[in-house]
């Protein structure tokens, strides 16, 4: 999402009273945002908003087209794409799964508009008239038309020459202070157009896509789709050559869209199934080999291959969920949810802390994607929390662990839940209810770390200038009706596809209610043309990516190589232990690192493919329920994103902070610790799955209590200060330590000793504090005042 303006006009994300603006950090490997003097003008044309409304409520400023509100509005925002909003949507994607697109003009733009239109009143159209050849002919014809936009929005980027000059360029200008150019350095880094050879390749996506559903015959092969079908198992010449042509175009169009590794991950895979063969066959993972055209026929022409379960979910599913966020997008819910955020806090001791963390959560109920998320909170919350003496390193870390929240928060987790839901055939609505305990009990741990933080290190108390919570309610609480709304509709038993239709028809006429001066928020019809488009847009790395995860699904299939994985996986904990339950623990603890290595490579979605066919079988062999190892998978999927020495969020709070990279990721594994831990609960025992909210209410009501117990007394040891109380010592941080991972085996004797070793804790520091005296706080007299 955008960044959030201040209302005074300048283009820094939030502009604190009596201090200089602050402009996030713009690029790969940039230093800490560099304090400018408030008198100097971010963009000359812009004319200074007077007399403003801090709490005013006005998202004006992010629609490009409209005129200029400083003329005839007293609280109007800068006008079109301001600079410092270009440069975080740039910083954002340079950390986001996917790299940085094009920005597309001239006939080119009018295609991939004309085209992206299309696939998304194909996309509506399938919900409610789907087409009578079946979903996989739907399937067909949607992989035709967002591949070839892939190669139009995305470029080769292979010249390592032209990138390492436009790299020089930038921080040139960086270094040189002229800020005024760093969006435009930004766009022609991506401002591209196609070149020849982009254009060939969508011709050749075209075809290849096409191909099985065209009724004209090539020699023995084509003839249309049914004639294709009938040929499964025995493809001719013309269907190994276009099934080859679109597994090297979706290798590609993966390269271009994550990078190198997922498609070496697919060739490795690939290879697997063409030389497995030759392994030796007492090997456990040996199989009897697949010649090339059966791989190609188990790629193109099969169930389980590029029109497999992951493409089902981003044609069927997550497209629609990407126009929604749009829709909220234009319609002003994003800096709706920010604002409120800091109404909420606006005078606590903690605002700017409780600030980020609440704005994390709000943002991902809509967002379902980390590193945006922690760029976008980050831009508008860093300011508050420096002068409010955060180092750079923790409020990096509170702004990634909050933002990778945004794939945890429901009702539009990431794309990998809706994956869940077609692999055990279970409603989303299902899949929700599995995430809302841990999802409440992740954002707990993080509470708690900040308000630890906050008396630990005295951080000084913000008082927020952003008028009343319950004003921004009234006037915007409309904002919320679509969200609940998608829950409404999914319990009366509607499908996912048809509520986050209905739910965006919603939002779209609650735009009108919009009342600032140029109602720069209501989505007259060419507004909906750009969030359909800018929706379509945000589906094609995903596609890209869930259409290539089924050569790793058919691979597998073929050769079997997830029970053989996960008879590896047993048998190494049964190599430790004989008994049952700590074979269970030790299999668990190993698909816990096998799977935080694997996210470190790939992005979330396919990360959770990969585990779940390698991973999921060995739970499932152990007794583990089908929902508790999914959701086990999930999470460590999703945490990747905060595992070093990747960590995507953790890069971009630190590219947004200014903070010292290994420090942060340091910081951010210490505020997400319980999300390492709890998931570990849902599959060591049955009380487990009263975290996912499955078994009766005294089931769920002890997990959850008892959990997070567990997450308070983990977030004291690793912070170091019990609240109300002082300093834990490293004995009492130790025993807290042991204490909260015993009270996640949801047991009652582990419960007890558990709770009574946080109890030693817990006296420990008493006694402690009696003896040093009462800890100050550290908090200065005089509040700091800042304004949003």
């Amino acid at each position: 999402m955008s960044p959030i303006s201040s209302p005074d006009g300048s283009s820094s994300p939030v502009r604190p009273a009596n201090s200089p603006a602050i402009e996030p950090a713009t690029g790969p490997g940039s230093a800490a945002p560099r304090p400018r003097p408030s008198a100097e003008p971010t963009e000359p044309a812009e004319t200074p908003a007077t007399g403003d409304d801090p709490s005013r409520h006005d998202a004006s400023r992010h629609d490009p087209n409209r005129r200029d509100p400083s003329k005839d509005d007293p609280t109007g925002y800068d006008d079109g794409d301001s600079v410092a909003e270009r440069a975080t949507r740039d910083l954002a994607a340079q950390f986001e799964d996917e790299k940085p697109g094009r920005v597309l003009s001239g006939p080119a733009g009018l295609l991939l508009t004309a085209a992206a239109l299309a696939v998304g009143a194909l996309s509506l159209w399938q919900v409610f008239r789907p087409l009578s050849q079946g979903s996989k002919y739907y399937l067909i014809i949607f992989l035709a038309g967002v591949l070839p936009l892939v190669f139009l929005a995305y470029p080769a980027d292979l010249r390592l020459r032209a990138r390492l000059a436009a790299r020089r360029r930038w921080r040139s200008t960086k270094g040189n202070g002229n800020h005024d150019t760093d969006a435009p350095v930004l766009t022609r880094l991506t401002s591209t157009t196609p070149t020849a050879a982009d254009w060939v390749l969508v011709v050749l996506a075209v075809a290849a896509c096409l191909y099985p559903v065209l009724p004209v015959p090539l020699g023995s092969g084509g003839g249309g789709y049914n004639a294709f079908l009938d040929r499964q198992g025995l493809l001719v010449p013309a269907d190994l050559a276009m099934g080859t042509v679109l597994l090297l175009l979706l290798l590609e169009a993966c390269r271009r869209t994550t990078g190198w590794i997922l498609p070496a991950v697919c060739l490795l895979f690939l290879g697997y199934g063409y030389y497995g063969g030759l392994l030796p066959q007492s090997w456990p993972v040996a199989h009897a080999g697949l010649d090339f055209s059966q791989l190609v026929d188990a790629f193109y022409n099969s169930d389980s291959g590029f029109y497999g379960t992951p493409l089902d979910v981003a044609a069927s599913y997550i497209v629609l969920f990407t126009i929604y966020g749009a829709v909220l997008e234009l319609s002003g819910a994003g800096r709706f949810f920010v604002e409120l955020s800091a109404a909420a806090f606006r005078r606590s001791r903690t605002a700017a802390g409780r600030t980020a963390v609440a704005s994390g959560f709000l943002l991902g109920t809509v967002s379902g994607s980390g590193a945006a998320t922690t760029v976008s909170i980050g831009a508008v919350t860093w300011p508050l929390l420096r002068r409010a003496g955060y180092p750079p390193e923790r409020a990096g870390g509170m702004l990634a662990a909050a933002g990778v929240g945004a794939i945890l928060s429901p009702p539009t987790l990431g794309a990998a839940a809706f994956i869940i839901a077609e692999y055990l055939g279970v409603s989303y609505l299902q899949v929700l209810g599995w995430a809302t305990v841990p999802t409440v009990l992740y954002y707990l741990g993080i509470l708690l770390s900040v308000e630890i933080d906050a008396r630990r290190s005295g951080v000084r108390p913000v008082v927020i200038d952003v008028g009343s919570p319950w004003r921004l309610l009234a006037r915007f609480g409309y904002h919320f009706a679509s969200l609940i709304a998608i829950i409404v509709f999914l319990a009366v038993g509607m499908s996912a596809t048809r509520a986050v239709v209905f739910a965006t028809l919603l939002a779209v006429a609650l735009s009108f209610l919009d009342r600032t001066k140029d109602r720069a928020y209501r989505l007259t019809p060419a507004r909906l043309v750009t969030a359909l488009v800018t929706g379509v847009r945000g589906v094609l790395a995903v596609s890209a990516v869930c259409a290539a995860a089924g050569i790793i699904t058919a691979t597998t299939t073929k050769t079997g190589l997830g029970p053989q994985a996960a008879a590896l996986l047993i048998g190494g904990a049964k190599a430790a232990t004989s008994d049952p339950t700590l074979v269970l623990v030790l299999t668990a603890l190993l698909a816990a690192v096998a799977l935080s290595l694997l996210g470190l490579a790939v992005p979330v979605t396919a990360s959770f493919v990969i585990g779940w066919v390698i991973v999921g079988p060995a739970l499932l062999d152990l007794g583990v329920s089908a929902p508790a190892a999914a959701m086990f998978v999930f999470y460590f999927a999703v945490l990747s994103e905060v595992s070093p020495p990747t960590a995507l969020a953790a890069v971009a709070a630190a590219a947004v902070t200014g903070g010292r990279l290994v420090p942060t990721m340091w910081q951010t594994l210490r505020y997400a610790l319980p999300a390492y831990l709890t998931p570990v609960a849902f599959v060591i025992t049955p009380a487990g799955l009263g975290l996912l909210g499955i078994g009766g209410v005294q089931r769920i009501a002890f997990a959850a209590v008892v959990t997070a117990l567990s997450v308070a007394v983990l977030a004291v040891a690793a912070g170091g200060w019990l609240p109300g109380v002082g300093p834990a010592g490293a004995p009492e941080r130790v025993l807290g330590a042991l204490a909260g991972v015993t009270l996640l085996w949801l047991e009652p004797v582990p419960v007890m000793v558990g709770a009574a070793l946080a109890a030693v804790a817990a006296a420990g520091v008493f006694v402690r504090r009696g003896s040093a005296g009462r800890p100050s706080s550290g908090s200065p007299v005089n509040p700091v005042e800042e304004q949003l």
